[in-house]
């Protein structure tokens, strides 16, 4: 990565790039199946292509899916009937409580119809290279609509590392809300009893 940054700065070029976020310990249940507009996979896309320069989000195997076949796609599910088998597995896997259901494989990034399924949230966002260039491309006076070259700018060469730490405040975002969504109350105390609650409650099931 550096030495590809290195060689667009000496051509005075710039460079995009792919970032990573990984979210772990998310509980099963998160989003809406039902609601276009609540599914959590939707929202994160919409907050991810909401910041600047970003011009493509996955999540899990995303446009990868599109070339492969059904069983090398689905991931398998799995019962740990063993609590101390189910807290291995979340340690191990960073997956968020689920009641002892758990995926073999998590080429759907944590995310199905919508909602979170307990395993770890793999999204990916793709930023364009910086438009200032120190080479400038050509470009059309509005006023003689006669050809010029662009301006020249002081720029960065790759804001994709920056970009990843705001990635991660967006998908923190995100998350909050629909965990608020769904263990709110009107003070943490209230909400962290709901969620230990639901906790509870898939442990049971």
């Amino acid at each position: 990565m550096r030495e590809l940054i290195r060689r667009a700065k000496e051509n005075g070029d710039t460079v995009g790039g792919v970032y990573e976020i990984i979210a772990t310990g998310v509980p099963l249940g998160l989003g809406n199946t039902m609601n276009w507009d609540e599914k959590l996979d939707a929202r994160l896309a919409y907050a991810l292509m909401s910041c600047q320069a970003i011009k493509g989000v996955s999540i899990g195997m995303g446009f990868g899916v599109a070339d492969r076949l059904g069983s090398e796609v689905h991931d398998p599910i799995a019962f740990a009937a063993d609590t101390a088998e189910r807290e291995q597995l979340r340690r191990q896997g960073g997956r968020g409580p689920s009641g002892g259901f758990y995926h073999l494989s998590n080429n759907a990034g944590g995310i199905e119809g919508g909602i979170s399924n307990g395993e770890p949230i793999v999204v990916r966002a793709a930023m364009k290279p910086i438009a200032t260039l120190m080479r400038p491309l050509a470009s059309v006076d509005l006023r003689t609509k006669e050809p010029f070259e662009a301006v020249r700018e002081r720029s960065d060469v790759c804001a994709v590392p920056a970009a990843a730490v705001v990635g991660e405040a967006i998908v923190a975002f995100v998350l909050a809300q629909a965990f608020l969504e769904k263990f709110g109350g009107d003070s943490v105390a209230e909400i962290r009893r709901n969620y230990q609650a639901y906790v509870e409650y898939l442990d049971n099931y």
